[in-house]
């Protein structure tokens, strides 16, 4: 009657399992926008529910041999998870920042995975007759068999590329913001590239502690190694979990969402090649100054030039040579340059300037007009003779 079940280990899993079930529960309930990332972070937090509890039910100090006598049918159930949980993970990065995301028929290629791992357990331990899958989950010899292993570290290293490709696609969208925002400094990434790296840094781990698994097979029985480097990815799992779900609610209601790039080339003889066409738009930029505006958009200017936001991306791309991002940047340090030196704003601040003409950082103004007028603001104010006495 006192015997304890569990050790303080396998409380931090079954605290992991909870928080996650909890959260998914909580993010379908308060998803009133229907959201496909709330869904995508619901679903991947609820295969991190089943991980922690698979490998309680495998490596639990106690409560693994009580599994064993009660209910075996319970081993190696969870194990589909660590096929599905980096591929959710993926789906919610891309569902976040791209707000035009929808799930295709290929997107099912994803589950290949999966399906090999079932077929695996399907052959190599569900075919066996009952008693004989008893005594080798108490033996621990299918755990530790070359098969298993294998399996294991195929799945384990997906998981790290999985994670790599959402980091990949983080970056890729700041390069996709650029073509469609002015100021993109405001979009706060940090915390997003902290988490997939974070769990980045855990199935790398547990890449480790696979590869340990083979040679410790080879050169040694002592498990303490494998032991050790588990419970370090048990622990930071479970920090990873409170922060995601922390993190992810307080800023991602908020995130700014792009379109995923228009791979539709149109011909190169098409009207977006006319000059006239972009005259137009260099001469309402001069004369209304839709650039002042901190946060305009490309849907923004492209409603005053009442052209689709895809023709002016084109023609801003083609014409101007650059994405929207430096485009009215360019106009904004032209506005900055006339003002530096024009004898009206001489008692302006330099901050005063740059806040007048849309930008909204100081080191993204000074970078520009170096790299621009070759020169610092101050500079080029000093030796035009405007400097502030």
């Amino acid at each position: 009657m006192n015997e304890v079940v569990f050790n303080f280990h396998d409380v931090v899993l079954l605290m992991t399992a909870m928080q996650c079930c909890f959260f998914a529960v909580l993010l379908v309930a308060t998803n009133t926008s229907k959201s496909p990332s709330n869904y995508f972070l619901a679903a991947f937090l609820l295969a991190h529910a089943f991980i922690p509890l698979h490998e309680l039910i495998l490596w639990g100090a106690v409560f693994k041999w009580k599994v064993r006598e009660v209910f075996p049918q319970a081993f190696f159930v969870g194990g589909f998870a660590y096929y599905v949980d980096a591929v959710l993970l993926y789906f919610y990065v891309k569902s976040l920042v791209f707000r035009d995301f929808a799930l295709k028929r290929r997107d099912l290629l994803h589950l290949i995975p999966l399906g090999l791992f079932i077929v695996f357990m399907g052959v190599a331990f569900y075919s066996r007759p009952f008693a004989e899958r008893i005594e080798l989950i108490r033996d621990e010899v299918f755990v530790y068999g070359a098969a298993y292993i294998s399996m294991d570290f195929f799945c384990k290293s997906l998981r790290v590329v999985y994670c790599a490709l959402s980091f990949l696609l983080i970056l890729k969208y700041k390069d996709i913001l650029k073509s469609t925002h002015s100021n993109i400094e405001k979009v706060d990434l940090l915390w997003l590239k902290l988490l997939v790296i974070g769990f980045l840094g855990v199935t790398i781990m547990e890449v480790i502690l696979s590869i340990s698994k083979v040679v410790g097979l080879i050169k040694t029985h002592d498990l303490k190694v494998f032991e050790y480097i588990g419970l370090t990815g048990y622990y930071s799992l479970f920090i990873l979990v409170n922060l995601l779900v922390f993190t992810s609610m307080r800023y991602f209601a908020t995130f700014e969402a792009v379109r995923q790039k228009d791979s539709h080339k149109k011909p190169v003889n098409d009207k977006l090649l006319n000059p006239e066409f972009a005259e137009r738009i260099d001469g309402m930029m001069r004369s209304e100054k839709p650039y002042l505006l901190p946060d305009i958009t490309l849907d923004i200017l492209a409603d005053k030039l009442a052209i689709p936001a895809k023709d002016l991306s084109m023609t801003i791309n083609r014409h101007f040579h650059n994405n929207f991002y430096e485009f009215i940047n360019n106009y904004r340090i032209e506005e900055a340059r006339k003002m530096l030196i024009d004898p009206k704003h001489k008692n302006k601040t330099i901050t005063d300037i740059y806040l007048e003409v849309g930008f909204n950082s100081k080191s993204v103004f000074n970078t520009f007009f170096k790299k621009i007028l070759k020169v610092t603001p101050s500079q080029y104010r000093q030796e035009h003779g405007e400097a502030k006495k």
